[in-house]
């Protein structure tokens, strides 16, 4: 099986960093393109499947022999090999997930610490440089690594992104809270192949007819067989990629390295995503300017797997014009104007459109987070003022 062994570095004050962290990966394909992929939260290098397969050719993976052993530790120099004009692929279970490591302790998930997991998993196969592309938490990773080491990404793609954080949380109506509920109950994997159909893809897409059955009846059988395969997430993997998530955070000086860090980016959504809101990727986007794209498809989640030709397209376009050195300028389709007022403002410190929009979110979240302070012990007092009041009893004849 091919690992990663996170070397441990006696000069690193991360702990973190220093626990014998194993990372399981399999790379696809074979060429001098390099592509890394990093999936979201909860999911497995598998999860990668319909990319994999249009960005090489296959859903076989290379063999041991075509990367180093499993005992060889990260930072090694084997060289990547590959003929020209093919892609090379690796996708990875972070940890806390499927066959790599799962630390107890919450701390060690962060999205930096896991972009430090990426890197060196890079150091590992050779590849001095590649396309980074993430998905959901994976986005965020990805993210933390282009700020990290800007000079060794190709090109940037975020696929149904959001800034952490706040921004995690779904729209609050009917069909979010039911699905929360369903997921927190969700012990075997029938209950949670369920419950992550409806979480990963719009209803419409679901109720499609393949033949004489629903995609939701054909999914739902795939589901319970990977979830079957790969086991149930541990509580402890769990929790600790939605602390991950939870403290995720894109400093100003992280988005500036990013945004001027010479490659082009993509911005990949599904309109319909009831986890990672669209608005808050069209936030990010317009931060990113003028190197990022905006690319908008009908979907859920799990745009990926529902829209699989677009989404390939896309990425394909996005390595295609990254290795054409395609100008930032020509790349991105937000209209010039707010590109180059939006450079302005970052540079002088100013405030965007998109700020101030999350300015006011963050009030409206913290207004709802003191009314609920207020109303829940008015609400319990009043009820054990009532308890404590003497029951009238009326005039008895005697």
């Amino acid at each position: 099986m091919p690992f990663c062994k996170v070397i441990n570095d006696e000069r690193s004050s991360d702990p973190a960093l220093n626990n014998g962290i194993q990372i399981f990966y399999r790379t696809y394909g074979r060429g001098q393109t390099k592509v890394l992929l990093i999936i979201g939260l909860a999911g497995t290098h598998d999860s990668w499947g319909p990319q994999i397969k249009g960005l090489t050719g296959t859903d076989n993976p290379n063999e041991d022999d075509t990367v180093a052993s499993d005992a060889k530790p990260c930072g090694g120099d084997n060289e990547s090999g590959g003929g020209d004009g093919g892609i090379e692929v690796c996708a990875f279970d972070n940890r806390g997930m499927g066959r790599s490591s799962v630390p107890t302790i919450k701390s060690e998930y962060t999205t930096s610490v896991m972009a430090k997991d990426a890197i060196a998993l890079l150091d590992h196969l050779g590849w001095k440089k590649a396309h980074v592309f993430g998905h959901s938490m994976g986005a965020m990773i990805a993210c933390k690594l282009a700020a990290m080491v800007p000079d060794r990404v190709l090109s940037l793609a975020l696929l149904n992104v959001t800034g952490g954080g706040f921004e995690c949380f779904p729209k609050f109506d009917r069909q979010t809270i039911s699905i929360a509920i369903r997921f927190l109950r969700a012990k075997t994997p029938e209950q949670r192949a369920a419950v992550d159909l409806d979480t990963h893809y719009t209803k419409e897409y679901l109720e499609e007819y393949v033949g004489p059955n629903t995609r939701r009846s054909i999914l739902y059988q795939e589901y319970v067989k990977g979830i079957t395969a790969t086991g149930m997430q541990s509580n402890y993997g769990f929790d600790g990629q939605v602390n991950a998530c939870w403290n995720h955070k894109m400093k100003r000086t992280e988005i500036e390295l990013i945004r001027t860090g010479g490659f082009l980016l993509s911005i990949v959504h599904g309109r319909q995503d009831v986890i990672a809101r669209v608005s808050h990727a069209r936030r990010l986007a317009e931060k990113l300017q003028p190197a990022a794209r905006m690319v908008e498809l009908p979907g859920g989640h799990l745009v990926s797997h529902e829209r699989t030709e677009e989404v390939n397209q896309a990425l394909l376009d996005l390595i295609k014009a990254s290795e054409k050195k395609i100008s930032p300028l020509d790349w991105t389709n937000f209209p010039l104007e707010s590109s180059e007022c939006l450079s302005r403002k970052i540079s002088f410190g100013g405030t965007t459109e998109g700020e101030r929009t999350l300015f006011i979110e963050k009030i409206y979240i913290c207004l709802l987070y003191l009314f609920s302070l207020l109303v829940i012990p008015l609400k319990y007092g009043r009820r054990a003022l009532q308890g404590s009041k003497p029951n009238r009893v009326g005039a008895t004849l005697t």
